[in-house]
């Protein structure tokens, strides 16, 4: 028979914890966010998070803020304990030694060389109950879980779009077919993410800076990144040249202005496909990627059934011409039974836009 009293306790305190791991967004990738929180007698006694990779796990920082008081109480924490050592030694272990006698937690660990510290536990004779609010934390560590499934990062692609599906005019002007409420939203999923794609094309035409221009949002700047067939021609006045984050190049083949982009802090790298350039960031940590590139590469990554989620912000204009830039460039599917879908469908009136956002579902 299930404990209501129970239920309704560890569910008011994995919310807790839940929002502690929110505090690591921007930060923590390749690891996940995780929050956690220790409880004795109804009544908190610490809190920790974990805050980037390398650094003690939130187990640990609220294990260590507890002390001995720890001793006898329950742990709350949004991701099951590790059970392996990595960067830091297993937390099972400090859980153990802290006399935890309950651990709570939410999302089960995917990662197959950390999994299973709840069964460790159990066999250690500390009561272990899992899956508390797992829905809401498994959200929060969506792009790694894709990751440890997958191989490759979690890919959102953004755009703003006019009511006929067009990113820009024939003469490539795009500022601004979304309004500012659109806008600053973007900025958030800029910061969530590890690193922002354009191709060339975007950035010869647009010259972006591709920054985090909201001062309420705090975290690392995500790197900047633009795809390419060849290095594009050279610019001094680039926005992508100053330091206000890391900038690398993606090419086939190198050219003449190869050499002065690297010599201007552009770090360039050679790769012969997507999947290629993706494994290349995910060895960099980077697992949590928005693509922001005009309709060319939009097109390269659907085609490859890279881009898992769509956020577009759809403006009450019309722009027409056949020659505009569309947001799936080329012939795009032949009958409808092949077209892509978007599942999980979310939509929010922002000021005169509508942003909609969903899972790409690809025909099979």
């Amino acid at each position: 028979m299930v404990d209501e009293k129970l239920q309704k306790e560890d569910e008011r305190w994995m919310k807790k914890a839940i929002q502690l791991a929110k505090k690591g967004v921007g930060t923590t990738h390749p690891n996940p966010r995780v929050g956690a929180v220790v409880v004795k007698n109804g009544m908190l006694v610490s809190e920790g998070w974990h805050g980037r990779a390398g650094e003690p796990h939130a187990e640990i920082h609220a294990l260590q803020k507890a002390g001995s008081t720890a001793r006898g109480g329950t742990l709350y924490v949004s991701l099951e304990p590790c059970s392996s050592a990595g960067k830091t030694p297993p937390c099972t272990e400090a859980i153990q030694r802290a006399g935890i006698w309950r651990v709570v937690y939410a999302s089960s660990d995917p990662n197959p060389n950390m999994a299973d510290g709840g069964k460790l536990l159990q066999a250690h004779n500390v009561d272990v109950t899992g899956g508390v609010l797992r829905d809401e934390a498994d959200r929060l560590n969506e792009a790694f879980f894709h990751y440890i499934k997958t191989g490759r990062p979690y890919i959102t692609a953004k755009a703003a779009i006019s009511l006929d599906g067009k990113l820009a005019t024939h003469l490539h002007d795009s500022k601004w077919i979304s309004g500012e409420q659109s806008r600053r939203h973007a900025h958030g999923l800029r910061a969530e993410s590890d690193a922002i794609i354009i191709g060339s094309g975007t950035l010869l035409h647009d010259n972006p800076s591709l920054t985090v221009r909201d001062a309420k949002v705090k975290g690392d700047a995500p790197m900047r990144v633009v795809i390419g067939m060849k290095t594009p021609p050279f610019f001094a006045d680039c926005k992508l040249l100053d330091d206000a984050a890391p900038t690398r190049f993606y090419v086939r083949t190198t050219n003449e202005d190869t050499a002065r982009w690297r010599d201007a802090g552009v770090q360039i790298g050679r790769a012969p496909n997507l999947i290629m350039i993706l494994k290349h960031l995910a060895g960099d940590g980077c697992l949590q990627l928005l693509l922001e590139g005009g309709g060319k590469l939009h097109a390269a990554f659907l085609e490859a059934e890279l881009t898992d989620e769509m956020v577009l912000y759809q403006a009450p204009i019309l722009i027409g011409g056949h020659e505009a830039v569309n947001l799936w460039h080329g012939s795009g599917v032949a009958r409808v039974e092949s077209a892509l879908r978007l599942e999980g469908i979310q939509r929010r009136k922002m000021g005169e836009d509508q942003m909609i956002r969903g899972k790409v579902i690809y025909p099979e």
